[in-house]
């Protein structure tokens, strides 16, 4: 667990904009280990904003966004990346001098094309992206330990103060996560086929099995259907760990997939290319061929699981046990 420390704060002031699984998540880490003075929260959502209050994820709720930015030594946007060109004006108009904007979105380019004409002068921005979730969402969902031996990977613009960079990778070290500093195009490259492919494969997936009901039924007329009931009861381990993924916010990813589209389908091409030779190899019966394949990728999952990164079981919202979603 994050272990609760009496040091002075790395920012006194700072302002969370939306107070979800990772915006309150980020204020109980940071207040856990002393790193936060007063924490402000805003959210469009008035219960998720109410709801933080009452947990003590936040000291104190603005009325607005301008009012929560005002006066901020550090401003967190924990927003799906597609609202972040409407921000752009309030954080221009109310960043105090020597401000830093930072934010947990997981794609960096786009971000940093979307709040950087906005940055007065004398204000940072440091682009952030703790590779760290659950499939859950709300202020409820939050745990301090969430990025506790995860990465965290900033994309700062080329100009940036390097003390300012240093300030936030010291507050993500201090609670608890691994930094890395990253260019943006390539963290988006690499992120769309660790993160943003798999996402998106487990939506078409369980896509696929909801509309296999009715596609079987006009295929076969009722002989062979398979029902979505069978499919929810006779959920195995690998379907349900894509129904897991895909329980994940519609809005935030449906944000990932067009602001990182490019390598987003660049990806999805050679997953295209990789699932063609797999169909080949089944159809052909070569065995060799797909036994090669099978133990490669288990070398490779094993390196995950050595490195640490095949995530921590944490409680749902129905009290039993799901793996972290990175």
């Amino acid at each position: 667990m994050v272990e609760p420390m009496a040091d002075n704060p790395i920012f006194d002031r700072v302002a969370i904009i939306g107070v979800g699984l990772i915006g309150s998540s980020f204020a109980r880490a940071g207040m856990a280990v002393g790193a936060f003075g007063t924490v402000i929260g805003f959210d469009t959502n008035q219960t998720h904003l109410d709801e933080a209050m009452a947990l003590g994820v936040v000291d104190e709720i603005a009325p607005d966004l301008t009012a929560a930015i005002a006066g901020a030594d550090l401003v967190l946007l924990a927003v799906p990346v597609g609202a972040y060109r409407a921000l752009g004006p309030s954080l221009k108009a109310s960043l105090k001098d020597g401000a830093i904007v930072t934010d947990v979105g997981s794609v960096k380019a786009d971000a940093i094309g979307a709040l950087a004409p906005f940055m007065p002068q004398g204000v940072s921005l440091v682009p952030g992206h703790p590779v760290a979730g659950t499939e859950l969402s709300g202020p409820a969902a939050g745990f301090a330990d969430l990025f506790k031996d995860r990465w965290c990977i900033l994309t700062p613009p080329t100009g940036t103060d390097p003390g300012a960079v240093e300030k936030v990778a010291s507050l993500w070290r201090k609670i608890g996560s691994d930094v890395e500093i990253m260019d943006a195009d390539h963290h988006d490259r690499v992120l769309a086929i660790t993160s943003h492919l798999p996402h998106l494969i487990a939506y078409t997936i369980v896509a696929t099995a909801s509309d296999l009901e009715d596609q079987l039924r006009a295929d076969n007329e009722g002989t062979d259907t398979v029902t979505t009931t069978e499919v929810i009861k006779y959920s195995a381990g690998g379907f349900r760990d894509f129904t897991r993924i895909a329980g994940s916010n519609p809005v935030m990813w449906r944000d990932v997939f067009l602001a990182n589209r490019e390598a987003v389908l660049e990806m999805l091409g050679r997953f295209s290319e990789d699932l063609t030779a797999l169909q080949r190899a089944i159809r052909w019966g070569e065995a060799d061929t797909l036994e090669n394949l099978f133990t490669r990728t288990r070398e490779i999952r094993q390196g995950v699981v050595e490195a640490g990164q095949a995530g921590r079981f944490v409680p749902t919202e129905n009290g039993e046990k799901e793996p972290k979603d990175s």
